[in-house]
């Protein structure tokens, strides 16, 4: 994909979602937007499912997914200072890649 850097003045934040995602890739390589599709969807399944199951994503020059086991504690409302159970959970977390971290600081 061609990669343009754009400026944005200072307190300006954009975001990419998934269907200007699929079309940025039709464009780049010429797909139909279907095809794009099937691209993308495919590649955050692939993910999603090797997460599931507890295996770590790494994608050299990106970035690694891998999912973090939270225990159980408990906590507090802060509106009302009642006592919570706050229970286990697993979270999806990303940590980006070396190259990544120097593209974005160039």
């Amino acid at each position: 994909m061609v990669t343009q850097r754009h400026e944005l003045p200072n307190n300006t934040e954009r975001s990419m979602n998934k269907s200007e995602l699929i079309k940025a890739l039709a464009d780049d390589k010429k797909l139909h937007i279907d095809d794009a599709t099937k691209v993308v969807s495919a590649f955050f399944d692939s993910i999603k499912d090797a997460l599931v199951v507890g295996d770590r994503v790494e994608i050299r020059g990106f970035g690694s997914f891998k999912v973090k086991d939270y225990e159980g504690y408990t906590g507090r409302n802060p509106k009302t200072g009642t006592v919570v159970e706050v229970h286990p959970k697993r979270l999806p977390f990303f940590r980006p890649g070396k190259e990544l971290k120097e593209f974005i600081n160039d």
